[in-house]
């Protein structure tokens, strides 16, 4: 059961639980401080294909398997996938998981993708919409760098303050038991605009919407 608590937060009174979850990582993310708790590195940033877009998706691909695997789970478990990326029309995620043949939903939120994705899961399995719900996200460097900023062709010195977009994928799978982490709210965000237009400033840019939350 689902109820609505004031105007935009979300309360499952049988919260859906992550039953399964993986990660897989670029060389740069491995080498960090969080390297040892990734499931897989790739070192190799074409991942052995053609792009790096190809790559991205592989990343998706490897993502939804070792989540699957980890969990002891068939794709034919999973009722639905919501995914998302950061390329035009989610192709990293649209090619990544089309193999799986789960009735899939496009996400896209940027740097909410996954959040938004685990609300639109729990919302399924909460309603008994679907028993399973696989949600799954990702990004590439080099492809996200050849979206919005300079492609790495071009040969661009970088400013000093310039973004470094992770080169990973995740992957959630929700559940109604068997998770020991469980959804038990959801609180939607609303658009805030400061009017601030600097491209290079994502930080002035998303941080008003944090700080204004309902009580």
């Amino acid at each position: 059961m689902i109820k609505r608590i004031g105007s935009g937060t979300l309360e499952f009174t049988d919260p859906p639980k992550i039953v399964s979850y993986a990660s897989v990582v670029g060389k740069k993310e491995g080498e960090g401080p969080l390297g040892g708790s990734f499931d897989k590195i790739i070192y190799d940033s074409y991942d052995g294909l053609d792009t790096y877009e190809d790559a991205e998706s592989s990343l998706q691909t490897e993502a939804m398997s070792l989540a699957l695997q980890k969990g002891g789970l068939k794709k034919t478990d999973i009722g639905v996938v919501f995914a998302g990326d950061l390329l035009n029309q989610c192709v990293g995620s649209s090619f990544g998981l089309k193999e799986y043949n789960i009735p899939y939903l496009g996400q896209y939120g940027a740097c909410s993708t996954m959040a938004q994705c685990l609300i639109a899961a729990s919302v399924f399995v909460s309603s008994g919409a679907a028993d399973k719900a696989a949600c799954s996200t990702s990004s590439h460097f080099c492809s996200a760098e050849r979206q919005y900023r300079f492609p790495l062709e071009y040969g661009s010195v970088r400013t000093p303050t310039a973004q470094w977009t992770v080169t990973g994928a995740g992957c959630c799978i929700l559940g109604s038991g068997g998770g020991s982490v469980g959804i038990k709210r959801a609180t939607v965000g609303r658009i805030i605009d400061l009017g601030v237009t600097d491209a290079n400033n994502m930080g002035a840019a998303m941080a008003p919407a944090m700080c204004i939350i309902e009580p």
